[in-house]
């Protein structure tokens, strides 16, 4: 049986992500392990901290990282997408903490969804399946 244990994001800056994640986001840190100069840094949701970790994972290991992301993020496209509760209410709380958004909440019919800048060179989308 095949499941999903890990997934990632590649970030620009490891203590800059790992402070707009748990901070802002509201996961919580999971392993911080040092691999050189980097960190084998993840983190995952209170609801299940034993469930799916997020790799928050340097970009800078491969030449073609910065180029895929900038590339994303020009065309408005999210890197990642996590669930809430409430999209409507998680954005109005995560602009009260200062996070900027490229899309409010918007009702797309089974879904409603909004986009937000991770400060670390993503879009990250969330939703609430209706």
């Amino acid at each position: 049986m095949i499941r999903i244990k890990l997934t990632n994001v590649l970030v620009d800056d490891q203590a800059k992500a790992l402070a707009f994640y748990t901070e802002k986001l509201g996961f919580i840190k999971k392993n911080d392990v040092p691999t050189g100069d980097a960190r084998w840094l993840t983190v995952v949701s209170p609801a299940d901290p034993d469930g799916v970790e997020l790799l928050l994972e340097p970009d800078g290991g491969h030449p073609a990282a910065g180029p895929f992301k900038s590339a994303l993020v020009a065309d408005g496209i999210p890197y990642a997408q996590f669930a809430v509760d409430d999209v409507y209410a998680e954005v109005e709380r995560l602009k009260g903490l200062g996070v900027e958004f490229t899309q409010d909440a918007v009702d797309m019919g089974p879904v409603v969804t909004a986009v937000l800048d991770d400060t670390c060179g993503n879009l990250i989308q969330i939703i609430t399946m209706k």
